[in-house]
């Protein structure tokens, strides 16, 4: 982007959205959140359940830009009859939906953050890289590779400028599910046998995606034409950031070291 402008942030109230609205404001952004109910903000829409019939019409009404983390995301415990059926209607359709949305109103760019999970579950020597072939073995990573090629319909067929990260494990202070379960064990002091196993994963600190998403608005005007390279930016469950890193001149803010401390701290402040 060439100035700062108004940036809907679609899950703006969920643990990366949270942090997103606040480096866009520290960025001088202005900010519309859009939320799926009243969450008591004045600076948030409710746009109710998202899916193919979604009407975005309010919520886009003067935006530049647009960031779409909202998404059904992959449960231990799945409840729903279909769960890929469930999954492909908020994440691919509602995608879809919102993105042609966005390009009848005009807007120019949409980011999607979507998962390491379309490109599989698990690496060998190597770490993922753009170039490997989509793999997922879930109902969630086949939604949001489905959403991914949505996207690239769209922006074929409209012009709108789509950038899509694929991020790994998300931590940081607000973290819950697996990450958060992991320091309540090692807060209890049971004892964990890390020692034993042997692989590596790629994981990122809340606050490092926010700043690269902040890069990809920041920069993506730069890229038009790019879309194919674009199409991963980051990936699996070791990820090759060169990508980002080469393409959008990213470099993260705060170290691993940073980012663990941080996360940290929050935790032993909420458990105080």
């Amino acid at each position: 982007m060439t100035g700062p402008g108004t940036i809907l942030v679609t899950g703006a109230n969920g643990f990366v959205g949270r942090v997103l609205c606040d480096a866009l404001a520290a960025s001088g952004r202005a900010v519309r959140k859009a939320v799926r109910a009243v969450a008591g903000d004045a600076t948030a829409i409710t746009v109710g359940e998202i899916g193919p019939a979604t009407d975005w019409r309010a919520s886009l009404t003067g935006v530049s830009a647009v960031v779409h983390l909202a998404a059904r995301t992959h449960v231990l415990h799945e409840t729903a009859p279909d769960p890929l059926a469930a999954c492909l209607h908020v994440n691919a359709q509602g995608t879809e939906r919102l993105a042609r949305s966005a390009a009848a109103c005009g807007i120019r760019r949409l980011v999607f953050l979507s998962s390491v999970k379309v490109n599989g579950e698990r690496t060998g020597e190597r770490p993922y890289t753009e170039d490997d072939l989509p793999r997922p073995e879930d109902a969630y990573g086949a939604s949001k590779r489905d959403a991914e090629q949505a996207l690239a319909r769209v922006a074929a067929e409209t012009g709108l400028e789509t950038v899509v990260l694929r991020p790994p494990l998300v931590y940081g202070p607000g973290v819950k599910a697996n990450f958060l379960r992991l320091m309540h064990l090692v807060a209890r002091g049971v004892p964990l046998p890390l020692g034993a196993v042997v692989n590596r994963r790629s994981l990122i600190y809340a606050g490092n995606l926010a700043h690269a998403i902040v890069t990809a608005l920041d920069v993506a005007a730069a890229l038009a034409g790019k879309r194919a390279e674009l199409a991963r930016l980051t990936g699996s469950l070791r990820v090759d950031s060169s990508r980002i890193r080469s393409e959008l001149a990213w470099r993260p803010p705060f170290t691993l070291a940073q980012g663990l401390e941080l996360t940290a701290q929050w935790y032993h402040a909420r458990s105080a």
